[in-house]
């Protein structure tokens, strides 16, 4: 199951999804919290972020641990990825999308990530954690292959912070045939196999050659 959030990650708003989430696990929940995507902002971020994390979970009464992955060399620790292997809730926490593909890329933690997925556990990622499961990632100079784990889908968080001309720029930029996923702040995509569900606040964009549509909270769509 993967869990695509617009923004948000660790705040209280949040909760009502996470507890939705953690509820449909089989077992007692374990939750591992990377803040990989901040590794560029120096300690002070990355600690906020794991902090954050931790408190958020603890709160509602689940065992939570931060994997302090911050570049490709603990990404290579086979010890890192075991703890992350153990889990079956992870949470890939906002930062820079480009480096934190960069540094789970063919690495043993991302190893243990997708065992995790494929034994039925959960994946979430808020903003560039949601943004590297897609197809493709924009960016300059060019874009980026993601992880492809929501296949064909250039994933767009804070999307109801962004002004329509740039949606369009975005749109008119990743070309008819991409299928354009934007997700708003409060906001997650549940992707459970082909079977898609809007949970939070907002509703889900989707763009594609068929057109814009949008999708309000409980609603489901197939993907």
């Amino acid at each position: 199951m993967l869990v695509l959030v617009g923004s948000g990650e660790y705040l209280p708003e949040m909760q009502i999804v996470d507890r939705e989430l953690l509820d449909g696990l089989d077992g007692r929940p374990n939750v591992v919290c990377l803040p990989t995507a901040a590794g560029t902002e120096g300690q002070e971020r990355i600690a906020y972020w794991s902090s954050l994390g931790e408190n958020y979970f603890k709160s509602m009464g689940v065992d939570v641990a931060t994997v302090p992955v911050i570049n490709y060399q603990d990404a290579q620790n086979p010890s890192l990825a075991e703890q992350v292997r153990l889990a079956n809730f992870i949470y890939l926490s906002g930062g820079k999308p480009e480096y934190l593909l960069a540094t789970l890329k063919n690495s043993l933690v991302w190893g243990a990530i997708q065992d995790v997925v494929a034994g039925g556990g959960v994946l979430a990622g808020c903003s560039a954690g949601a943004m590297v499961l897609g197809a493709k990632i924009p960016g300059l100079p060019g874009w980026r292959r993601g992880f492809n784990l929501l296949e064909g889908a250039v994933i767009i968080p804070h999307f109801d912070e962004m002004p329509p001309w740039l949606v369009g720029l975005l749109r008119r930029w990743m070309g008819r045939e991409a299928r354009m996923v934007g997700v708003p702040g409060f906001t997650a995509l549940v992707v459970n196999e082909k079977t898609c569900k809007v949970l939070g606040k907002g509703n889900v964009t989707l763009w594609d050659r068929y057109g814009k549509r949008d999708f309000p909270p409980g609603e489901t769509l197939v993907w």
